[in-house]
């Protein structure tokens, strides 16, 4: 079992798993449902954190179990029967179940409410400990490149009996059920752990399946090719290793948050009467239910303030509430009663989406004088953008000047919340 808060391989899996969960549990999930309904009181609350614990935890459990189950009789097979792939595949197992551990204290740590110290929560946990498994997986891996690779230089006689077959076949059945098992709670938790899990255990089939290739070509046609299947498996673990420290690094750094969920919250602000528009939106997410949002929310400046506020305070109390995130919202009061004002902000606006239709300006201001008009206002960049802040400043204020006698005050945002504007 490894973890990932960002398996990009997961949607690859989703007709797959779909038949092999018809094909082994038929449409009611009666082993599945009959393991939460023990183990997870109440258990229809998956929203609860106790009760995303439970969850978390039967999983752990279940993956440690089996996979205990796989290593021990996997490890006597390639033992008795001198074959370093189904030894090398014993090891992957041990593995998992040592994942199954750290994701088991993971989830229990992740638990616990925030404190003093952690005014966040723990939820993180779940992300440390994944990338802690994922060095494991890597140092597994190359341990067994090793004796793969000595084992290719001095290949051995390896005996296959049916012993070996039905090892194997129950190893590939087992796992089939494990990613059944892990798929059907990460959907009820929204855990992107668990369903990694999944489609880590759909690998392992995989890399059963090629032991169980190299034990049916050894027995037909007595070529030794056990070192290098059992090379494959090292590699393929190996690689899954240092991916899963990719993924698992992302959300640490600061990963971006989804663009549907960017969508939803400004659709969610705007759709309510007060609100013209919204900038400045910022999401910071620690783990699994512990998001936090703040934006700038754009009024009307010559409604009652009192009013206004109202509104935004109704905004962060059921948006957040239906979101299931902590959102904080400043208030923006924008001038909509000017006509020379939006003339001068319509055009400004032209200019900065003639450089380039991803950038964007918010908070406009006016203010004329007897000599020249300053033109205050901020300007979204997003990341990695290929013109400096200066450049994008210098090229605005030239473009500006050929309108009239117009100084430019550009403040610089950067965009932490992006969204192609393909994608928008």
């Amino acid at each position: 079992m490894k973890l990932s808060p960002n398996y990009v391989t997961i949607n690859k899996f989703e007709v797959f798993f779909f038949y092999i969960k018809k094909l082994f549990t038929g449409r009611h999930d009666f082993m599945i449902q009959f393991l939460i309904e023990r183990f997870v009181p109440n258990w229809q609350n998956t929203q609860n954190s106790t009760v995303r614990e439970r969850y978390g935890i039967l999983a752990a459990s279940v993956g440690i179990l089996s996979n205990i189950f796989l290593f021990i009789i996997k490890i006597l097979t390639g033992l008795i029967f001198n074959s370093i792939a189904i030894t090398a595949d014993a090891v992957n197992n041990l593995s998992d179940a040592g994942s199954s551990v750290i994701t088991l204290l993971a989830f229990k740590i992740a638990g616990k409410p925030a404190d003093p110290e952690h005014p966040y929560g723990h939820a993180r946990m779940e992300y440390i400990s994944g990338m802690a498994v994922s060095f494991i997986i890597i140092l597994l891996g190359l341990q067994l490149i090793g004796s793969s690779f000595e084992k290719i230089l001095h290949p051995e006689t390896v005996t296959v009996s049916y012993l070996t077959y039905a090892v194997l076949i129950i190893s590939i059945l087992t796992k089939l059920w494990q990613g059944i098992f892990n798929r059907t709670v990460g959907k009820r938790i929204d855990s992107d752990a668990l369903q990694a899990t999944a489609a880590d255990s759909l690998n392992d089939v995989f890399a059963t399946s090629a032991v169980l290739i190299s034990a049916i070509v050894y027995h037909f046609t007595s070529i030794p090719i056990d070192g290098w299947m059992g090379m494959a498996v090292a590699i393929f673990i190996t690689i899954s290793g240092i991916k899963l420290v990719i993924e698992t690094g992302d959300p640490l750094l600061g990963q971006a948050p989804d663009p549907q969920l960017i969508r939803e919250i400004g659709q969610r602000i705007t759709s309510y009467d007060g609100v013209i528009g919204m900038h400045d939106l910022q999401v910071h997410s620690y783990g699994p239910g512990r998001t936090f949002a703040s934006v700038h929310a754009e009024v009307p400046a010559n409604v009652d303030i009192l009013v206004s506020h109202d509104i935004i305070d109704n905004i962060e109390r059921e948006v957040g509430a239906e979101m299931g995130i902590n959102l904080v919202i400043h208030m923006d009061p924008v001038v909509t009663d000017n006509e020379e004002i939006n003339r001068l902000k319509a055009e400004i606006d032209q200019i900065v989406k003639g450089i380039d239709t991803d950038l964007s300006m918010h908070d406009f201001r006016a203010v004329f004088g007897p000599t020249h008009t300053n033109l205050v206002f901020d300007v979204v960049v997003p990341p990695a953008f290929e013109l400096t802040d200066s450049q994008i400043i210098q090229n605005i204020s030239e473009k500006a000047k050929k309108l009239g006698n117009y100084f430019c005050v550009i403040t610089i945002d950067h965009n932490y919340a992006y969204i192609p504007s393909s994608e928008r």
